[in-house]
């Protein structure tokens, strides 16, 4: 059976911790590790947690780690070392798993490609949600039916959140702290590289996986973000294809105004 890691990074959160909480807990999947990288938070946090941690239920394994980091890239990097599952997605403070059969539909995608040799990613689409859960739109880029690290030129077609990685590859593929805003849109990458350089197809499950918080740290720091992407981008697609594309994103724009 898969055993899904989702790991939770999150400092200062309470606020907007609940309804990602109560997402995994009620999973009606019965095999998944909840990792929750905390960076010594001061407010009530670590109380909801360890409530948390004593409430969950019998398929739901809770480990809290809770210390400084030097960031959110960072305290994933940790998540990465500490995963004990087969796939991990990350889910941090707001965001929250689409329905309560997410895991188990997830899982019977999986086992229909896994009969040819583990998959190097499993991935789906993304809604955007308010801070009260209700419903704003699907996320605008939408994934491909056949998903390679060259998609990617296109922009971050899959979100992040609904982007399971295997853990054995993530292990041999941290996150380049070097990146603040974009480190997840590299990372996801170099994860569909190594994948192809294996043979491990990359598996669509055609599941709204993830209902993400409208206003993640990207979109807050929407200018950097682009900057960092560019520089993504050149490294991994060259930079004349880069600049190409990023004429091409202009135009767009213009046209669909």
């Amino acid at each position: 059976m898969i055993k899904f890691t989702i790991a939770t990074c999150t400092w200062n959160a309470a606020a907007q911790l609940p309804p990602t909480l109560a997402s995994i807990r009620e999973q009606d999947y019965p095999c998944i590790e909840h990792l929750i990288i905390d960076g010594a938070s001061s407010d009530d946090s670590l109380q909801l947690l360890h409530d948390y941690e004593v409430q969950a239920p019998a398929n739901v394994k809770v480990r809290i780690v809770s210390e400084p980091d030097h960031g959110l890239y960072d305290a994933m990097n940790k998540a990465l070392r500490l995963a004990e599952g087969d796939y991990i997605l990350f889910l941090n403070a707001g965001d929250r798993l689409h329905s309560p059969q997410t895991l188990s539909l997830v899982a019977q995608a999986a086992e229909k490609v896994s009969q040819t040799g583990s998959c190097g990613v499993l991935y789906g689409d993304t809604d955007i949600v308010d801070a009260a859960g209700h419903f704003i739109r699907h996320r605008r880029l939408a994934p491909p039916e056949h998903l390679n690290w060259r998609s990617f030129r296109q922009g971050m077609l899959v979100c992040h959140q609904a982007f399971m990685a295997s853990v054995p590859l993530a292990r041999e593929c941290p996150y380049n702290l070097h990146y603040r805003f974009s480190a997840d849109f590299d990372w996801c990458i170099r994860i569909m590289q190594m994948s192809s350089q294996r043979h491990m197809p990359l598996c669509n499950t055609h599941q709204v996986i993830a209902d993400y918080l409208e206003g993640g740290m990207t979109t807050k720091n929407h200018r950097a973000s682009l900057r960092e992407r560019f520089d993504v981008m050149r490294r991994h697609y060259g930079l004349c294809q880069t600049v190409a594309l990023h004429l091409w994103f202009c135009l767009r724009a213009v046209i669909h105004r």
